[in-house]
């Protein structure tokens, strides 16, 4: 990944637990989330548990404001040093898939990492499903903020949609565009 791309990066890794180990790691997870969340441009983590959707592997997504301040944290002692401590809970080696920018909508667990839909089909996808977001919004609430200074209507919309697509519609949305999206 190159020094000057802007934008969030998100980062998923995937191991596999050694049998017996499971509330190992969870509290390892627990103890390297609250490290990273110290960090500047930290923006959360998921934690995925064995599924079929994830090959049985734990998946862990966690995401920085900007290249320059996940690299900061990725190189640091203190990862360093967490890191030093999972080697006798996991099997094998770590998958990790690394992504900027909005790419991280269509990033899937199960999807491998060098596949990764065309940019076209992203901006299709994201236009389609922003005007859904927004005009349901819109229909539903606007009568309640119609009062409201603009700029302010803006950002309670604006939020609303990036929460709403984020966390309710693209993970469903990319699913079921899977063919299509990584398709040739």
């Amino acid at each position: 990944m190159a020094h000057d791309e802007e934008g969030p990066v998100t980062v998923s890794i995937a191991r596999r637990i050694k049998p017996g180990c499971e509330r190992d790691y969870e509290a390892w997870v627990s103890g390297i989330t609250t490290e990273a969340s110290s960090w500047p441009g930290y923006q959360g983590v998921n934690v995925l548990r064995p599924a079929p959707s994830t090959d049985f592997a734990y998946v862990t997504i966690y995401r920085f404001e900007s290249w320059r301040h996940c690299h900061a944290f990725e190189v640091s002692d203190a990862r360093r040093h967490w890191l030093d401590r999972i080697g006798d809970i996991v099997e094998g080696e770590a998958s990790v898939k690394k992504v900027t920018g909005l790419e991280f909508w269509f990033d899937l667990p199960e999807v491998p990492v060098e596949a990764k839909p065309s940019p076209h089909k992203m901006a299709l996808v994201i236009t389609v499903v922003a005007y859904g977001v927004v005009l349901g919004l819109n229909l539903t609430f606007g009568g309640l903020v119609a009062g409201l200074p603009l700029w302010l209507k803006a950002l309670i919309f604006v939020s609303a949609q990036v929460l709403i697509m984020t966390y309710l519609v693209m993970p469903r949305v990319t699913r079921l565009l899977r063919p299509w999206l990584y398709g040739a």
